[in-house]
């Protein structure tokens, strides 16, 4: 092996624009849970003419998570980078709804066929064509992928957050 491993190497970009991986990316952020942290995190997401296409709180008596999913990736990651705030990120897939009476079911059955576990979910306020979306965490993202399209169900992209600024 090579001593000079990494040297020269030319690294990607870590935006998902462009790419055939169709995951959003997550930012959870970690708080103290007191009057005002949601309200500064907002603010200060905000204040930069970012938009919160989802939000799921999850909270307990001396902390809060604040998982969201951002209009612009690239943006709300250099946002975080110098800000204070704790910020993990993370791959989640995201759905819109089909136009069924159980649209739900009509996403779950697939990937329980496939033994595929949906760790949390919650809605995107992002309609197209009026309907929904969900956004998934699943413990097993390509297979997920490969499901679901194979299913027909469409997967929202970074792409599509960026071209559909008006149906927010």
């Amino acid at each position: 092996m090579s001593g000079d491993f990494g040297e020269g190497a030319i690294t990607e970009t870590r935006t998902m624009r462009g790419r055939p991986w169709a995951c959003l990316r997550q930012f959870s952020v970690f708080m103290e849970n007191r009057v005002g942290n949601l309200t500064d995190l907002m603010l200060h997401i905000e204040r930069d003419d970012l938009r919160v296409i989802a939000l799921s709180i999850l909270d307990s008596v001396d902390f809060a998570v604040a998982r969201m999913i951002l209009d612009n990736y690239e943006r709300g990651h250099e946002l975080f980078e110098l800000s204070e705030f704790t910020v993990f990120e993370a791959d989640v897939i995201a759905i819109e709804l089909p136009d069924d009476s159980q649209p739900i079911v009509q996403i779950c059955q697939p990937l329980l066929r496939a033994e595929v576990n949906i760790h949390y979910a919650y809605p995107l306020m992002f309609r197209r064509q009026g309907r929904g979306a969900v956004a998934l965490h699943v413990d097993d993202l390509d297979l997920a992928l490969q499901v679901l399209e194979s299913t027909k169900l469409r997967v929202i992209t970074e792409q599509d957050l960026a071209d559909d600024d008006e149906n927010l």
